[in-house]
C-alpha cells in the first residue's frame, strides 16, 4: 500500500496550485477528481475535448495519478453515460485502472440501481477500467450489507471504501468486514461519531486495524487522504500529519 491524496483537498485552488501544494507536502500520487460540480477537471470538458484533457491531466508535476473519481452532470440522461465513457477513455490514457462513482440516493429502487451500475461497469470495461462504488451516507452504499449485496449483483463492481461513513451517520458503529473483499480503492480522513471530519488524531478511525484488514484481503493500492479545508485549521499541517501517520503504519 502507499499514501496518496485527492485533488479535492485543495478544491478551492486552481489545478496547478493544488498540485504544487501536494508536491510540497511530499505526496507522490493523487486521486484525480473529475466532478462536474466541484472538480478541477469536469466530465463535460473531457467529453468536449478529450485530447486537451489528457494533456492537462498528464501535467501533474511528477505526481502519479493512481485513481480517478467520476461525477458527471446529474440527471443528464444519455449525456451522463457519454461523459462517464469519455472519463474512462481519459483514465486509460493516464494508465489508471480504478474509477470511483457514487451510488444513487437512499430509497432508489434496487433493480434500477443495479441496471445503472451494470451499464457503468460495461462502459468502463471497454477501456480496461474497473469501477468502485463509494461508501457514503445518504446513499444506497451507506449500509455495508447493502453495498456488499450490490457488488454481488453487478459482476466486476468493487468498493471505494470510505470508512468515515460507517463511523458517522445512520450506520455508525456497523461492522464492515463484509465489504473488504470488494475493495478497489480507499479514502481516509479522521472522523468521530458526531462529525464526519475532525482534526487528525481527534477521531475514532482505527487506521492500524483498517490497514491490517486490507492486508488480509491482499489490498496493495492507495490510501487516499481526502481532507476538506476546515475553518481556522492549517490545511497543510493536517495533510502532513495524516501522510506521516499513515506512512508510519505501512
Amino acid at each position: 500500500m502507499f499514501v496518496a491524496a485527492t485533488t479535492r483537498c485543495f478544491a478551492g485552488l486552481p489545478f496547478d496550485q493544488a498540485l504544487t501544494r501536494l508536491v510540497d507536502l511530499e505526496f507522490s500520487a493523487i486521486e484525480l477528481m473529475l466532478h462536474e460540480a466541484e472538480g478541477h477537471v469536469r466530465p463535460s470538458e473531457v467529453l468536449a475535448d478529450l485530447e486537451g484533457a489528457i494533456r492537462r491531466c498528464r501535467a501533474t508535476r511528477r505526481l502519479s495519478v493512481c485513481a480517478i473519481s467520476i461525477e458527471p452532470e446529474a440527471d443528464a440522461g444519455e449525456l451522463y453515460y457519454r461523459q462517464f465513457s469519455a472519463c474512462c477513455k481519459l483514465a486509460k490514457a493516464l494508465k489508471v485502472v480504478t474509477a470511483t462513482v457514487r451510488s444513487s440516493e437512499w430509497g432508489t429502487p434496487f433493480n434500477e440501481e443495479i441496471e445503472r451500475l451494470r451499464q457503468l461497469v460495461a462502459l468502463a470495461g471497454r477501456e480496461s477500467v474497473r469501477v468502485g462504488l463509494l461508501t457514503e451516507t445518504g446513499r444506497m452504499s451507506q449500509d455495508p450489507d447493502t453495498a456488499s449485496v450490490i457488488c454481488q449483483n453487478v459482476e466486476g463492481l468493487g468498493i471505494t471504501l470510505d470508512p468515515s461513513h460507517f463511523i458517522y451517520g445512520p450506520h455508525q458503529g456497523a461492522r464492515f468486514e463484509q465489504v473488504m473483499q470488494h475493495v478497489y480503492h480507499v479514502r481516509l480522513r479522521d472522523t468521530s461519531k458526531q462529525q464526519l471530519q475532525v482534526r487528525v488524531g481527534q477521531g475514532d478511525v482505527e487506521y492500524g486495524r483498517l490497514i491490517n484488514q486490507l492486508t488480509k484481503h491482499q489490498y496493495h493500492r492507495a490510501l487516499a487522504v481526502d481532507i476538506a479545508p476546515m475553518p481556522e485549521v492549517d490545511q497543510m499541517a493536517e495533510l502532513r500529519k495524516m501522510r506521516l501517520l499513515l506512512e508510519s503504519m505501512l
